[in-house]
C-alpha cells in the first residue's frame, strides 16, 4: 500500500510483524506524529527486491522530495533506502547503536551466570556425596552469586543516577566481585554520552576514536563485535549529529499497532486489521 499524498521530507523506515511472524516493511512520515497521515508505505516482506518494486511506484518527484530517513542497522533497509530515495541522508538509530553495547554487556553476565549455576550444581553434588547439607555463600545484602547475577540484569541497563539504594548496594557488590563486568559497564555508558554530550560530527568522531582505543584495550570478544559493527556503520551514525534524529516515531507507530492488535485478542483477518490501520494511520 503507498500514500505519495502522506510523504514528507524527513521518513523512518523500520519492519515490524503483524500476525505470525509475518514482517512488514513500513514507512512513516515523521512531520505527522503517528496520527492521521503517518502511513506512507506498507509493504509485506522485507527483501529488497519486493520492497524497492513497490516503493519506485511513488513518483520520481516525491521520492525526490525526502531528504532525511532513521533507520536500523539492517544492511536491507539502508539498501532499500539507498535505491528508492537517492537524495536522502541515512541516520542509523542512535538506540539501535546503545543496545548493541547493552546486549554485549548483558552477555557478559548471563556468561558469568552460567558459570555460577554450574559450579553451585558440583558443589550440591559434593554435600549430596558426602551426606551434608549445602548452604551457598550469601554476600552482604543477602543474595548468593547466581542470584546476584540474575538481579543485576536492569541495573546495568540503567545510569547510577537512577539505581534504587538497593541497585547501588548490589552495584557495588557486583563491581567488586567482577571487574569485567564494571569495565563493560563503563563502556557503555560513555557510548550514550557521546551522543548525550556532542553537539557535532567533529566533536563525535573524536570521542568515538577514544571510545574504540578504550574497547581495543579491554579485550572484551563481544565488545569488539560491537565496535567492527558500529565502524562498518560509522557514516550513518555521525549523521545524527546533524539533527539529532532518531527512529523514535516508527518505534512508537510499531508499539501502536501492537497494541491495537492486543486490544483485539489477536489478528486473524490480516487483511481487514491492516484496511483499519489505513483508515486509523494513513
Amino acid at each position: 500500500m503507498l500514500y505519495p499524498e502522506n510523504v514528507g521530507a524527513r521518513l523512518s523506515l523500520d519492519e515490524t510483524a503483524l500476525s505470525k511472524g509475518e514482517l512488514y516493511t513500513i514507512i512513516t512520515n515523521k512531520s505527522a506524529k503517528g496520527k492521521k497521515g503517518a502511513l506512507v508505505a506498507m509493504i509485506k516482506g522485507t527483501k529488497v527486491e519486493v520492497v524497492k518494486a513497490i516503493l519506485l511506484k511513488l513518483p520520481r518527484r516525491v521520492r525526490y522530495k525526502v531528504k532525511e530517513i532513521t533507520l536500523d542497522m539492517a544492511a536491507n533497509m539502508e539498501k532499500i533506502a539507498l535505491l528508492c530515495f537517492p537524495s536522502a541522508v541515512l541516520v542509523t538509530d542512535r538506540f539501535h547503536v546503545q543496545k548493541l553495547a547493552y546486549d554485549a554487556l548483558q552477555e557478559m553476565r548471563i556468561k558469568y551466570r552460567w558459570e555460577a549455576l554450574d559450579q553451585e550444581n558440583e558443589m550440591i553434588s559434593m554435600s549430596k556425596s558426602h551426606k551434608i547439607d549445602y548452604n551457598p555463600h550469601s554476600y552482604e545484602n543477602g543474595d548468593t552469586r547466581k542470584q546476584l547475577l540474575a538481579r543485576s540484569r536492569y541495573l546495568l541497563c540503567k545510569k547510577e543516577s537512577s539505581w534504587s539504594k538497593s541497585q547501588k548496594h548490589r552495584a557495588e557488590i557486583l563491581f567488586r566481585e567482577y571487574p569485567d563486568i564494571k569495565k563493560a559497564y563503563y563502556l557503555t555508558q560513555h557510548l550514550g554520552l557521546i551522543y548525550h554530550q556532542c553537539k557535532s560530527k567533529e566533536t563525535a568522531l573524536t570521542r568515538l576514536a577514544h571510545w574504540y582505543e578504550a574497547v581495543e584495550k579491554s579485550g572484551f570478544k563481544t565488545f569488539n563485535t560491537v565496535l567492527k559493527s558500529i565502524q562498518s556503520n560509522y557514516y550513518n551514525i555521525v549523521q545524527f549529529f546533524n539533527n539529532r534524529s532518531t527512529n523514535a516515531s516508527a518505534e512508537s507507530f510499531n508499539a501502536k499497532i501492537k497494541s491495537f492488535r492486543a486490544s483485539l485478542r489477536g489478528v486473524r483477518d490480516v487483511n481487514f486489521f491492516i484496511y483499519r490501520l489505513t483508515k486509523i494511520y494513513a
